[in-house]
Order: structure tokens, then sequence, then C-alpha cells
């Protein structure tokens, strides 16, 4: 029995191959309904980027081959169960697994999708688990002036999450002024790159997630006094210059990573990764985040669309890839 799979086979080129669906004692096999494209991570995968002293963390838990290439890659699949555990199937899980149309996963690796949630948004699951740990890591709470730099999938969903906390003010900036519809829709106001002096040494909490070193000046510009800055962006290789010069020490500032391979220190005594996952999934019910999804892709058309999906500045959001 075989599937296909998408491969990252050298710089800027990837590839459909047969990939072994051999029945596996216990495993779930899975028919995937949609994946997500990662245009920050994946991006970086295509263009070999991953610096070698990375090429073990960054290891997605059902990943093949190595990094640089050729490598099978991908964290956010979605399909139906077709065989495995009884209580497995019929129903739609979520998977931390490349992309392929058909797959087999040990019964612990999937996670139902809530029957509130619909498939097509679940993909999102992982992009939510990023959000949410960011959250968790900023401490930000009611009543804070909080500023999100980088409107992508996962600012915005930052800045959903955000909004919520009562009586928060949540501020998205951007490059991009046709964001603004999505960040307003999502319950913040939103600020063009250009015009966001107003928010000089304001916010209570800042979230980095535009991937560039100017996004990450005007957030530590927009920090006030002892403000905790969190930046999520992972660059890959090379060298980010960061402003550390003028207020950043007068102003003792703090900034912090977020990254979702580790829990926050003060939530690992009470939550696991298998928590975390589904309350992503619970938080994906949630009908104003199918704003984040701006195009849809067949699967067989995916190795030629690459290119141009991961461009840098390419325009839209998330991809959704659709395998039927």
């Amino acid at each position: 029995m075989t599937a296909t799979a998408l491969w990252f086979v050298e710089k800027a080129r990837a590839e459909l191959r047969p990939a072994d669906l051999s029945p596996q004692a216990g495993a779930a096999r899975v028919r995937t309904l949609y994946s997500g494209l990662s245009r920050g991570t994946e991006r970086l995968v295509f263009n070999g980027l991953v610096p070698p002293e990375e090429f073990e963390r960054m290891r997605a838990p059902m990943m093949e081959g190595n990094f640089p290439f050729p490598v099978k890659y991908g964290y956010a699949a979605v399909g139906l169960v077709e065989d495995g555990p009884p209580h497995l199937l019929g129903r739609t899980v979520f998977c931390l697994h490349p992309h392929q149309d058909r797959f087999n996963a040990p019964p612990d690796a999937v996670t139902l999708v809530p029957e509130a949630v619909p498939a097509r948004r679940a993909v999102l699951a992982a992009n939510m688990e990023t959000a949410l740990n960011a959250v968790w890591d900023s401490n930000a709470g009611p009543g804070d002036r909080i500023v999100v730099v980088g409107a992508g999938v996962v600012g915005l969903m930052i800045a959903r999450i955000a909004a919520r906390l009562p009586g928060a003010r949540v501020t998205v900036v951007d490059i991009d002024p046709a964001r603004e519809a999505i960040a307003t829709a999502f319950g913040a106001a939103f600020r063009p790159a250009t015009a966001a002096s107003d928010l000089a040494a304001t916010a209570d909490v800042v979230f980095h997630a535009s991937a560039h070193a100017a996004g990450l000046g005007l957030a530590l510009s927009s920090a006030g006094m002892e403000a905790t800055v969190v930046e999520l962006s992972w660059y890959g290789a090379g060298v980010t210059p960061v402003a550390l010069g003028g207020a950043f020490h007068s102003q003792r500032l703090r900034l912090i990573s977020s990254q979702v391979g580790q829990l926050p220190p003060a939530r690992r005594p009470r939550w696991d990764y298998a928590r975390r996952k589904a309350t992503a999934l619970m938080l994906l019910d949630d009908p104003v985040l199918d704003a984040l999804i701006t195009e849809e892709i067949a699967f067989t058309d995916l190795p030629g669309a690459l290119p141009r999906l991961l461009a840098p500045g390419a325009p839209g959001l998330q991809t959704l890839i659709c395998y039927s």
C-alpha cells in the first residue's frame, strides 16, 4: 500500500514521492482532508536556511529525511481515520504530520477535532498552540495595553486571544494596510507600521511576529517602562540586528523568546502537550478565524506553487492544501 507525500528535494524545489502505507499494528490510518502550509518555517526549510546547529531541534514529529535536503516536512494535517482503534474510526483528527494524502500515526499522536470545529479551520491548530504559548509566556492580563507587531497568522491569533482579556486594549501593527479589516474583526485596533509613532513606550506587553529586524525595533520602541517584549519570529541562518541602544536599558525592558517546543515553566507541573493541543483546538471554535485562510490549493499542484507561496512578501495568510 502506498500514499503520496511532498518532499523538499533541493533549494527552492519540491516534488511528490510515493510513501509506504503498510498496515502498522495499533496505528490509525488517516485519509488527509487538509493540511496547512507554514509560510515562516517552511519558507526556511524550502530555501535550505535551517542552521546546521538546529537540525535536530527543528525535526518535526513525523518528518522523514534530514536537513537540509531531501526532507519530508510539515506539521498541520487534518483527516479522517479510516482504520485503527475503534474509538477513532470515522473521527476527524489533527496530527503533526507532513503533507501526505494518507498516513499512519500512533493513536497518541492524533488529537480529536471538536465537532464544532470544521476540518478546514482545524489546520490552524499548530498556529493556535504557538499563539496560546506566547500569551502564557507574556503574562498579559486584563486591562493591559498590548501591541502585536506583525499581522501574520500567529500575530493575528495572538491579537484574537489578547482581545478577549477583559479591558485589554490591543493594537496590531503591520506594513500591509489590507490586514486592518481582519485585525478589527478580531477585536483589535490597527496601525500601519509607518504611522505607529503614537505607540512609543506605551505598551505593557508587546509581541513581535514579523520576522524582520525593523519590526523588532518597532516592538522595542513600543514597550513602556519595564514592559515585556515577546519575540516569536525565527530567522533561521544569519545574523539579525537588534536595537539594544537608546532607551532599552533605561526603560528596563524585558526581551524574551517564545517557542512552542516548550511549555512555559509555570504551567509544566499541570499541563502537557496533549492538554495544550486540545485547548488550541477548542479555541478554534470561533468562526471569525476563517478569515485567516486566504487561499486553497490542490495537493497535486503544491510543488509547482511553492515558489510563489513561499516567496518573500507573498500576499495572503494561511494557504489551505486540499486533498479531495
